[in-house]
């Protein structure tokens, strides 16, 4: 290593703690430091600590135990413990009810009963009958406990410096609860390593240094007769943690920057839906397999939601019993509106696309980011509460290539290149799925659907245009995006993970 140039790196504090060894082998305390080299002691320590961590010192640690008496040990100290107060009262009186010894030791019941206690542990007397007698006449020698309460009255020791002895009598009053206080104190001393033996070895001057360059240094030219310390430019740096979004938060800004710049207008709708809403005005049957207990959560409170019109209901009604004006034969079945009523959370957001075009005239194009929920089991790929992201696009001319062409275009900008292959779903004809390419699995993966609204269903909303409708779950695109196998990694705040992330541009939309 360059020995001048780390000399020269030092902190002027640094060096005077280099300094303070020039005259001692052993290692020192900091007192002793900042005494010899006129310093603080939070200076000294600073300098030690920049020292150690690049190997220099060393500091060396040690924690102390001092034992000393509570008011309550130094009564105990000065009077006598509750046992010694109650045996000197028996000795007199050979034999004595409990409450009475109490009473003629002076001690509340408290102590009279820790006192006796300890009268049976000692050996010092014995109990029957709720009566006290000594086991030997007069009064029993001082016990080490009772010296060593002596021997704290002059002034804290430490446990170490104990013989075996007083050293079972103090962890027997430590078990006693207010009577000692044990405080620790740690204290440091410092050591020079054999690599800061060499820098000292080697000169270390103290020479005042140039913290910053003033006005009147340059105008004068005295910055040329300063001393500037040296700085390490390829010296480690801690790592930094910087606050930032969530990366699921980042993909779903990104989308909707998006559907944004493409002239897309952003809307919402409620979490707890109608089975209306959510079901019936997207010509799904009352009795399909998806409004089971088993793929839909249905809340207790409020068990039921209150529907839009009379007018709207009895149009989605006569679709499902006989296609109503569509020229569709709907489903051929007596359809509930008490089961339209139930209140759901919703399953998709598609919801929300039938809600803003009974309150919307084509042309339009919307779109929407918000969580649903299935009743599916939690496994790597599967959750119960995901996001979705819905659109749809309204008006005289939109057609199927159109719906095509927008959905290219948004996962172009997403970075995938996509395909499209014939799919079916309930409330759209045509219907298709779409799949991008990965090129490190050379394989397609299926990440969204879309289709044209079906007549059943825009025509009891009263919209006579068509209506191209497509919707994408949102976590699948972030596993791909970030690279995990696991869905539930975007939910475990997983530190470690979110902390390699890197820091992007996030859009604050």
């Amino acid at each position: 290593m360059d020995t001048d140039r780390i000399i020269d790196q030092l902190h002027i504090y640094e060096k005077k703690v280099l300094k303070a060894f020039e005259d001692s082998d052993r290692p020192l305390k900091p007192e002793e430091i900042a005494e010899s080299q006129e310093m603080d002691i939070k200076s000294v320590m600073s300098a030690v600590g920049a020292l150690e961590s690049r190997g220099f010192v060393r500091v060396i640690k040690d924690v102390q135990e001092y034992v000393s008496l509570t008011d309550d040990g130094r009564v105990y100290a000065e009077e006598g413990l509750p046992e010694r107060r109650l045996i000197e009262v028996l000795a007199g009186e050979g034999e004595l009810d409990v409450s009475e010894l109490a009473e003629r030791a002076g001690l509340d019941r408290k102590e009279s009963g820790i006192g006796i206690g300890w009268l049976m542990r000692k050996g010092w007397a014995k109990i029957d009958d709720g009566r006290v007698s000594p086991v030997q006449e007069g009064t029993p020698g001082r016990g080490a406990d009772e010296e060593l309460l002596q021997i704290l009255l002059r002034g804290p020791v430490r446990p170490d410096e104990l013989d075996d002895r007083l050293r079972a009598a103090y962890r027997d009053l430590a078990g006693r609860k207010g009577i000692i206080d044990i405080r620790k104190v740690k204290s440091h001393t410092i050591e020079l390593t054999p690599e800061g033996r060499r820098l000292l070895e080697r000169g270390v001057e103290i020479v005042e240094e140039a913290t910053q360059l003033t006005h009147e240094h340059l105008k004068t030219g005295k910055w040329r007769e300063l001393h500037y310390r040296g700085y390490n430019v390829d010296a480690e740096y801690p790592m930094v943690y910087p606050g930032k979004m969530h990366p699921l938060r980042r993909i779903i800004n990104e989308i909707r920057s998006i559907f944004l710049a493409l002239g897309f207008t952003e809307s919402r709708g409620p979490v707890v839906e109608s089975a209306f809403w959510n079901f019936d005005c997207l010509f799904q049957p009352q009795d399909h397999a998806a409004r089971e207990m088993q793929d839909t959560f249905y809340v207790k409170n409020p068990p039921f939601a209150q529907l839009p019109t009379d007018d709207l209901v009895g149009r989605v009604q006569s679709v499902h019993e006989d296609g109503g004006s569509t020229g569709s034969e709907g489903w051929q079945y007596e359809w509930d509106v008490d089961v339209a009523r139930q209140s759901v959370l919703r399953t998709h957001t598609t919801c929300v696309s039938a809600r803003f075009l009974t309150e919307n005239r084509p042309p339009l194009k919307m779109f929407s980011v918000g969580r649903v929920f299935r009743r599916e089991t939690i496994t790597y790929k599967h959750l119960p509460e995901f996001h979705q992201v819905e659109g749809i696009v309204a008006g005289e001319d939109v057609n199927f290539r159109n719906l095509l062409g927008i959905l290219r275009e948004f996962y172009r900008k997403l970075g995938f290149r996509v395909r499209f292959r014939p799919a079916y779903f309930p409330y759209t004809y045509l219907s298709t799925e779409c799949e991008i390419y990965l090129p490190d699995k050379k394989s397609w993966i299926e990440l969204g659907g879309a289709g044209m609204f079906r007549p059943e269903v825009l025509e009891p909303l009263g919209v006579e245009t068509p209506v191209a409708a497509f919707g994408l779950g949102i976590e699948r695109l972030a596993m791909i995006r970030l690279d995990i196998r696991d869905i539930r990694q975007l939910y475990q705040s997983d530190l470690g993970w979110l902390r390699k992330l890197p820091v992007t541009g996030d859009l604050q939309l």
